[in-house]
C-alpha cells in the first residue's frame, strides 16, 4: 500500500469535512445574528411591513404550568353503567362503544349539538371539548381538557364520535387521562405576539397572511413510564393568501413548532 498517497487522501478528506463544518457554523451564526437584529425592531412593525395581520389577541396569564397524568384504566363496572350501549375495553385504556339505539345529535334547527349526548352517554363527557367536525365523514373529534384548555392530539385524551346519514350517533371511541398534577419550572410563557413572532422568524408566516385565531392548550412533552407530561402550547390558525387555512402549534415555553402526526382511530384502521 502507498502510505504517502493514503496520507494525502486522508488530509484532503479531513480538510473538506472541516470546511463543511465551518460553513455550517458560519450559517448558524449568521442566522442567529439576523434574528437578533430583526427583534431589535418591534414584532408588530415587522409583521406590518409584510402586511401580516392578526385578530384581537387572547388574554393570558404569565403563569406557565406543566401538567402530568396517567391514562385512565376503564373498568367493566363503568361500562356496565353506561346507558343504551355496549362497550368493549381495548388494552384497558380505550373504550369502544356501540349504541343499541342510535341517538340524534341534531337540534330543532337541524344543527349539530353534542352537549346532551356527551352528558348522557359518555363517561365524564363534560371533560371534553369539540375540536373538529367532519360532516362528510360523519365524525367529530373532541379533546380532553385541563380545566378549560384542550390537550392537543393525545391518543390518551380524545373522544371520537361517529354518526349515520340521519345524524344519529352509532358508536364512539374514548380515551381519558386520570387526575392531573401541575408544576412550574419558573419559565416565562410566550405572549401571543411573541408566539406569532416565532412563527414568522421560522418562516411559517408569509406576506399577506392573516392570523385568525389563537388559543392556549397543552401538548405532550415527554412520557415517563406510564406518566405523561404536557407543556403549555399555543394553537395558531393562519389564513393563507388563497383563503386556505393552516394550524400551527408552538410550545409556549421554548417557542418550538410542534408537528403532530395524529394516529388513526381503531375504526379507521379497519
Amino acid at each position: 500500500m502507498d502510505w504517502n498517497k493514503t496520507k494525502t487522501i486522508f488530509i484532503i478528506v479531513f480538510s473538506i469535512v472541516n470546511i463543511f463544518l465551518y460553513s455550517l457554523y458560519v450559517n448558524k451564526l449568521i442566522e442567529a445574528e439576523s434574528v437578533q437584529v430583526m427583534w431589535k425592531t418591534p414584532i408588530e412593525e415587522i409583521l406590518k411591513m409584510d402586511n401580516i395581520t392578526y385578530d384581537e389577541l387572547p388574554p393570558y396569564k404569565n403563569d406557565p404550568f406543566y401538567v402530568s397524568a396517567k391514562p385512565l384504566l376503564f373498568t367493566d363496572e363503568q361500562v356496565e353503567k353506561l346507558e343504551n350501549q355496549v362497550g368493549i375495553i381495548v388494552d384497558e385504556t380505550l373504550l369502544q362503544s356501540t349504541m343499541k339505539e342510535p341517538v340524534s345529535i341534531l337540534n330543532a334547527k337541524g344543527d349539530f349539538d353534542f352537549t346532551e349526548f356527551i352528558s348522557d352517554y359518555v363517561l365524564d363527557g363534560a371533560e371534553y371539548m369539540l375540536w373538529e367536525l367532519d360532516k362528510d365523514e360523519g365524525r367529530a373529534l373532541f379533546f380532553q381538557k385541563v380545566v378549560d384548555d384542550p390537550i392537543y392530539y393525545s391518543r390518551n385524551a380524545a373522544l371520537t364520535i361517529y354518526w349515520n346519514k340521519n345524524g344519529k350517533v352509532t358508536n364512539y371511541e374514548q380515551s381519558m387521562l386520570g387526575e392531573f398534577d401541575s408544576f412550574n419550572r419558573k419559565n416565562d410563557l410566550l405572549s401571543p405576539i411573541e408566539a406569532i413572532g416565532n412563527l414568522y422568524s421560522l418562516g411559517h408566516l408569509k406576506k399577506d397572511y392573516k392570523v385568525k385565531h389563537m388559543t392556549l392548550g397543552y401538548s405532550s412533552l415527554v412520557q415517563v413510564t406510564e406518566t405523561q407530561v404536557f407543556a403549555p402550547t399555543w394553537h395558531i390558525r393562519v389564513e393563507l393568501k388563497d383563503g386556505e387555512r393552516e394550524d400551527y402549534f408552538i410550545n409556549a415555553i421554548d417557542g418550538m413548532v410542534i408537528e403532530f402526526q395524529p394516529e388513526p382511530s381503531e375504526e379507521e384502521k379497519e
